[in-house]
């Protein structure tokens, strides 16, 4: 068996993530941009919310947290590097750690960059990456506290992962990326056929996440700084290291 997920719009244009595991009854949420929202599905479908699991601590991800655990008495869980900023945590974890709902377990991981100590929760079996702010759909997040070295160190773990792995990021910030991919690679066709498919479903009001893996490592220019179209494009050369090609993009996207 694997775990359902329920995609969840919050705010203006975070989602947060039921996973729910039906042979035990067994629920969990990823990050709480608002209660609201989650409350209302979870009445809808009948389940009883055991665990709160935060990525980072900004805001749009964990303000909704008191109000959501007042309402249904979830355990919160959130990384030990960020416990002092994020709302009390029931239970802190570190890379390596696990994370069970129901039947299955899920893993952490640690994705600074975008904040330090940022995680991710990867779960094998169901063959779902919650990536929050570090991975996003066609992009990566914009690196408040970590260096770009960190960065791609942590976007290289998350390549690793299985290539069908789906990738549940923390926004829809889907059509921007791809504006921005274009810039970088514009004779990509997939990333051409990926822009028309994202306009489809904001046409239809649908959200573009989850992506693949599959679909991040054939399109995403944050996961391709050792294409050599790339580098070109950008005046680097094959001796450059990844991590400064990676530098070069992200740069380039915080002016985009």
């Amino acid at each position: 068996m694997t775990l359902d997920i329920v995609t969840i719009p919050c705010l203006s244009d975070n989602y947060a993530y039921l996973l729910h595991d039906a042979a035990s009854g067994d629920t969990a949420v990823v990050d709480v941009p608002e209660a609201a929202p989650i409350l209302r599905v979870l009445q809808e479908k009948g389940w009883r919310l055991g665990t709160i699991l935060l990525t980072h601590h900004h805001p749009d991800h964990v303000q909704g947290v008191d109000e959501l655990r007042a309402a249904t008495n979830a355990q919160v869980i959130g990384a030990a590097a960020d416990r002092h900023r994020l709302p009390a945590l029931d239970a802190a974890v570190s890379e390596g750690d696990a994370v069970r709902v129901g039947g299955e377990e899920g893993r952490v991981i640690d994705v600074s960059g975008h904040t330090v100590g940022h995680v991710a929760f990867h779960f094998p079996q169901t063959a779902a990456l919650f990536s929050a702010d570090s991975l996003m759909a066609c992009g990566c997040g914009r690196l408040f506290e970590g260096t770009p070295a960190m960065m791609w160190e942590s976007l290289s773990k998350l390549m690793s992962l299985p290539p069908e792995t789906r990738v549940y990021s923390g926004h829809e910030y889907t059509t921007g990326n791809i504006a921005f991919a274009l810039t970088i690679e514009p004779e990509n066709g997939m990333l051409k056929s990926r822009q028309t498919e994202v306009a489809a479903l904001r046409a239809r009001m649908q959200p573009t996440v989850p992506s693949t893996l599959s679909e991040e490592l054939a399109t995403n220019p944050f996961l391709r700084p050792g294409e050599a179209g790339i580098r070109r494009k950008l005046g680097f050369g094959s001796d450059a290291e990844d991590a400064e090609v990676f530098a070069e993009i992200r740069h380039r996207k915080d002016a985009f």
